[in-house]
């Protein structure tokens, strides 16, 4: 067997290992970060369930940490205290970013790890089943049941020989994204081999393993080997690590070979992470603004190699540098070596540990000014600014850029710094709060923000509907409910969230979603792209929207809206090409066709015109979807299994 399926294979708990046929795995370990985190432990709760039955969940502070009302904190407070009392780590604000931090203190070989965050894979640099989910999924896996996914196809991405001085980490996964492009990866766990493995830290694995997530991939995994030894020997771990790999004779679905040796710096230019551009080709174009940090590239050896570029040099007069240090480890370890003083010498500005400008909280560019930042994603106005032209690079071309003031090759900067793992990294815990050890006295507090979990009834027989909104191809969770700081604060709030539903493609679009009360949207292919934020599918559904006809769909986003009773129907090109938006349809026997079809029928009221539309559910899925949702299914099973009473 390869890696994956050794990982699989070793928490099955239902389904056979083929490509396409749903399995079920169980989950060691959770993750939540704030922005998901109030609205997973609010189902979490709803289950009735005291504790946690996971090995370890951790509830991580990392995304809404601008406090300028009371929402935010009032909602880190709930988060402390239900932690306490359900058996969950707590990570406070300031400790760092959920995967920097998970990463370095909690990943493990051979484990899994289910995470309400699209950027879980990190943690797949380790050698673990790191998956993003939606809250709701990393709810019922806290609750001790199976995840349940569909047994994905097996890409090997063998690398071979080594990186020259300029390119990093960084560049390998954009020549990857360039090779895949933010759909090629669907439905594939990427896994990564080659004797240019052997000279990968576990950091720079960790900057790859993340952004495979921008391929659409269900996640990526690197072998656990003496790189990874040597990384939790120095995060005073050793004994966690367990060698894992592929069978000499495993085999895969597909393979592909990048030659480490040929990668030159790259670049992702606006505005999305596939549209990839060699750094040379884009040289000379001038920047405003350079941010090094975010979840993919805010390690020490990130911020190390940032601090000796830029040390005896001076950020450019027209350029805002900000640094965000991934966790509290890596700013106490720049704090004591003196690299901290560097980066403020030459001109940077040092954010809190926190995810930060990566998801528009604080530091938006200036209107029609070039952004060039580290990051993951430059979806259009994630940034928070609407017209944004926000470039990805590697921190080496980020660096040397503010120096310049224009995009610049890195491999123009005369020394390129070496950057290897220190021999041990410092260790505090102290801002990670243990569980209670009496959690019946620990009273969980909620703010006035905090409101109860919607929930909606059982799937009508027949449905008719209005197409409120069409939308195009690689439509984004960004696109369907923005993040940034006035939005991001209204998270565990769905009544006042749901008047942000896409406000930045059609402001009135919940105006008419609530008048019309049975809505439906019509997408293009990959629709529900990016973030596994799972208000991208509840907000919706709190405005009455039933269903999603797309051509394709994004793999969270399509669970997501599977478990909040949404049915995301597949339908060809023409079909889209012929409906309109206010276009009027009838399903006339929608219940029936998902019970015993693959597909349903529906009409177009206006023209008379029958359409066909594939709803490729499992039939557990089919369950929870005629149930009107995940937590009305979980319900139903609970009664259904409950001794009668007399």
């Amino acid at each position: 067997m390869n890696l994956a399926q050794k990982l699989i294979s070793s928490h099955l708990v239902t389904g056979a290992m083929k490509p396409g046929e749903e399995i079920a795995i169980s989950i060691d370990q959770t993750l939540t970060q704030d922005a998901t985190g109030t609205m997973a432990y609010l189902e979490f709760e709803a289950m009735g369930i005291p504790k946690v039955k996971t090995k370890l969940s951790v509830s991580y502070v990392d995304h809404n940490t601008l406090q300028t009302g009371f929402e935010n904190a009032d909602d880190h407070r709930f988060l402390q205290t239900i932690a306490g009392k359900r058996g969950i780590y707590f990570s406070k604000p300031g400790n760092g970013i959920s995967h920097q931090v998970h990463l370095e203190r909690f990943a493990r070989p051979g484990q899994t790890l289910l995470g309400s965050d699209s950027h879980t894979p990190n943690a797949g640099a380790l050698g673990m089943l790191a998956i993003g989910a939606g809250g709701l999924s990393v709810a019922t896996a806290m609750a001790g049941e199976a995840f349940w996914m569909v047994m994905p196809r097996i890409l090997n991405v063998k690398l071979t020989g080594e990186l020259r001085p300029g390119a990093g980490a960084k560049d390998v996964i954009l020549e990857v994204l360039r090779q895949l492009s933010v759909k090629g990866g669907v439905g594939s766990i990427i896994e990564y081999s080659g004797d240019g493995l052997k000279r990968l830290t576990v950091p720079e694995r960790a900057t790859i393993t993340n952004m495979g997530a921008e391929t659409g991939a269900t996640t990526s995994v690197f072998p656990s080997d003496e790189q990874t030894k040597a990384f939790l020997k120095a995060q005073q771990r050793e004994a966690d690590w367990q060698e894992l790999g592929p069978d000499p004779d495993a085999e895969y679905d597909d393979v592909m070979d990048i030659a480490l040796d040929k990668i030159e710096p790259l670049i992702a230019a606006p505005s999305s992470p596939d549209n990839i551009r060699t750094v040379k080709d884009m040289a000379g174009t001038p920047v405003k603004q350079v941010c090094i940090g975010s979840c993919v590239n805010s390690s020490f050896a990130d911020i190390m190699l940032a601090a000796m570029i830029l040390r005896e040099n001076s950020v450019h007069p027209d350029v805002n540098l900000a640094i965000s240090p991934g966790s509290r480890q890596v700013l106490l370890m720049i704090t004591e070596n003196g690299a901290l003083a560097d980066l403020i010498s030459a001109g940077a500005r040092v954010l809190e540990c926190a995810c930060g400008p990566c998801i528009g909280m604080g530091q938006s560019p200036p209107t029609g000014a070039v952004s060039l930042r580290t990051f993951n994603r430059n979806f259009p106005g994630r940034s928070g600014t609407p017209d944004d032209k926000v470039y990805l690079c590697s921190p080496a071309t980020a660096a040397v850029s503010a120096i310049k003031g224009v995009i610049t090759d890195p491999r123009e900067f005369p020394e390129q710094p070496a950057i290897g793992l220190p021999e041990k990294f410092m260790v505090d815990d102290s801002m990670i709060i243990p569980p209670s050890d009496d959690p019946e006295k620990v009273t969980v507090e909620r703010g006035p923000n905090i409101k109860p979990l919607p929930v909606k009834g059982k799937l009508d027989r027949s449905l008719k509907a209005s197409v409120i909104l069409k939308v195009q191809d690689n439509i984004t969770t960004d696109d369907i409910m923005p993040a940034g700081a006035r939005i991001l604060s209204l998270r565990s709030n769905i009544p006042a969230i749901s008047e942000y539903v896409f406000s930045r493609i059609d402001p009135a679009f919940p105006v008419r979603a609530k008048a019309s009360a049975s809505g439906v949207i019509l997408g293009g292919a990959n629709y529900g792209q990016g973030s596994s934020r799972e208000h991208a599918a509840l907000a919706p559904m709190y405005l009455g929207i039933r269903i999603v006809l797309a051509k394709s769909f994004a793999r969270i986003h399509r669970d997501n809206l599977i478990n909040f009773g949404i049915l995301p129907l597949t339908i060809a090109p023409e079909v889209y090409d012929a409906l309109e938006q206010d276009s009027e349809i009838e399903f006339p026997y929608i219940a029936k066709e998902i019970k015993e079809l693959s597909e349903v029928t529906f009409t177009d009221i206006k023209t008379g015109n029958t359409y066909t539309a594939e709803h490729n559910l499992t039939p557990r899925q089919k369950d929870i979807i005629l149930a009107g949702g995940l937590l009305n299914h979980i319900k139903r099973k609970k009664v259904e299994s409950s001794p009668l009473r007399f």
